[in-house]
């Protein structure tokens, strides 16, 4: 009887003592697919679900598993070797190579980061206030959150904020939706290659699998100082962040395929886009819409910028931080500057597209993806770097596979398109 209870109460600590690890060690893997619900993100599943209905369903489950395998891969990279992956690939290909891949990097992610501003500009224009008033307001409180604030700490309270993807949730079972059709969207998938579905197909699997989120996600890692002991809770972070980014993307489609879709309605403006949540908050649901994507936006147009001149900072070797002056890492915070510049400025221009631009800002992820993911397997299967935990041969035939699945769409996305 003591023997058992001693028993007990060891396997109890030891359970307690391994919650204690993850709580310490999770957020990379959570924090980088809630940043992943940006405005393009919000945009392309809405779309998703309002033109096409249930059709792309099924897409989200090959790309749960995808989104494992690569977020895993940039964790156990970190984890084992200490490194960003733009400073790996820069060691292993060298700098001119390293250069042409982080100026890719830049131009995608200056793409993702006039995205995040033109969500700004449609969510605040539900309520009626203009571009030219928001998107320059949000230009100066995402430069002075980072560069003069405690980013960490207003970090929290954008993820708290998160929860207002919850609505989705709640709206789902309040619409009532044909549950036969959802299970025929899993069970059935249909593939039509024209331009359109190949194009939302791409942009699916670059709003959820983004490139800038392997070096991020890597960096977070890193400067954490996760090590290979604790790797396994590590792992566990990067699953469940991606089973949430996925959930909710599942959610967002479901609402607005029984809605907007149902009722014949094509989203046009964020305005149209809020009309999902109807079911849920009637005449509040403008409102609640904007909250959450202004939010979002706001979130990701603070992260982008920023982790991408971190990303080439380090890719290049100079100087990064915000712990540093101006003078110290002029490079850092030139870069970082001229993001937000740039991308605060193009959304300016008199009517420009916000929802397309957000839209097709995730194609260009998508074409992008299988570029960065041809140098993450060279050096994840380098014993030299990688030790014994180089890939198995399910994540070599694996990612492999995805990377000619997006060559194969990016090129049938050029010639349909022609």
């Amino acid at each position: 009887m003591i023997l058992e209870r001693l028993t007990r109460s060891n396997l109890l600590q030891t359970r307690w003592r391994q919650l204690i690890i993850f709580l310490t060690v999770m957020g990379p893997g959570i924090i980088t697919s809630n940043v992943d619900n940006d405005a393009g993100g919000i945009t392309t599943y809405s779309l998703a679900g309002a033109h096409f209905g249930y059709a792309f369903i099924w897409a989200l489950i090959p790309i749960a598993v995808a989104l494992i395998l690569v977020q895993e891969m940039s964790a156990r990279m970190g984890v084992v070797t200490g490194k960003g992956l733009a400073d790996l690939i820069r060691e292993r290909f060298g700098v001119k190579i390293t250069f042409y891949l982080l100026l890719a990097l830049f131009l995608t992610n200056l793409g993702n980061t006039i995205a995040e501003f033109a969500g700004v500009a449609a969510a605040l224009e539900i309520v009626h206030v203009s571009r030219y008033i928001s998107v320059p307001l949000a230009a100066i409180l995402v430069w002075l959150l980072v560069v003069k604030f405690n980013y960490k700490a207003v970090e929290k309270v954008f993820l708290v904020a998160s929860a207002f993807y919850v609505c989705y949730i709640i709206t789902g079972f309040m619409v009532e939706p044909e549950w036969g059709a959802v299970r025929g969207g899993f069970l059935n998938p249909q593939v039509k290659f024209d331009f359109t579905h190949i194009a939302m197909l791409v942009a699916l699997v670059g709003t959820t699998i983004a490139p800038w989120m392997q070096f991020y996600l890597q960096s977070a890692i890193v400067e954490k100082n996760i090590k290979i002991e604790n790797y396994r809770h590590s792992r566990l972070d990067v699953i469940i962040g991606s089973f949430t980014v996925n959930i909710v993307a599942f959610f967002i489609m479901l609402v607005c395929a029984a809605t907007l879709y149902k009722n014949g309605i094509r989203i046009e403006s964020a305005t149209d886009a809020a009309r999902a949540l109807e079911p849920l908050t009637q005449n509040y649901a403008s409102y609640l819409f904007a909250f959450g994507l202004l939010n979002a936006s706001l979130f990701a147009a603070s992260i982008l910028p920023l982790s991408t001149a971190y990303v080439i900072c380090e890719g290049l070797g100079w100087e990064d931080g915000v712990n540093k002056t101006f003078a110290q890492a002029p490079g850092f915070y030139g870069l970082y500057s001229l993001l937000i510049l740039l991308g605060a400025v193009v959304v300016l221009f008199p009517k420009l597209p916000l929802i397309p631009v957000m839209y097709f800002s995730q194609i260009i992820n998508g074409i992008l993806l299988p570029v960065i993911l041809i140098f993450v397997l060279f050096i994840i299967n380098d014993r030299k770097v990688m030790g014994r935990y180089v890939n198995s041969r399910f994540y070599n035939f694996s990612s492999g596979a995805l990377i000619l699945l997006m060559i194969f769409c990016s090129l049938l996305l050029i010639i349909t398109g022609f």
